[in-house]
């Protein structure tokens, strides 16, 4: 996917300022923060939405959790609390076509979250 913002920061082409990576993800700090700290975390593989998922996709979503989670432990963030969201079609917020998870600290939140 040449034209996936995404895709072009996993292969390389688009820098980013990489905070971790494993097998199946990347994780990079979003150009547009929402909190002090906000970390993208985005599966190697293109996957437009969390509704062109397959049963079998199952261990690559568990797998950006526990990541998000690590992050979250690594970044000083578990005593005070984050927020991992991810957002599915263009009603819901999402504005790059490439699942991907926001892990959001260092701020208090509010619910609903808008």
């Amino acid at each position: 996917m040449s034209e996936c913002l995404f895709c072009r920061i996993v292969a390389g082409e688009i820098p980013a300022d990489l905070v971790a990576e494993g097998d199946d993800w990347v994780a990079f700090r979003d150009i547009n923060p929402q909190a002090p700290t906000h970390v993208l975390i985005v599966p190697r593989r293109h996957i437009p939405t969390l509704d062109d998922l397959a049963p079998s996709d199952a261990a690559l979503m568990g797998s950006l959790v526990a990541a998000a989670a690590q992050i979250a432990r690594d970044e000083g963030l578990v005593e005070g609390g984050y927020r991992l969201a991810a957002n599915c079609g263009a009603g819901a917020g999402q504005s790059v076509f490439h699942i991907h998870l926001h892990l959001l600290g260092g701020r208090r939140f509010s619910w609903p979250p808008g």
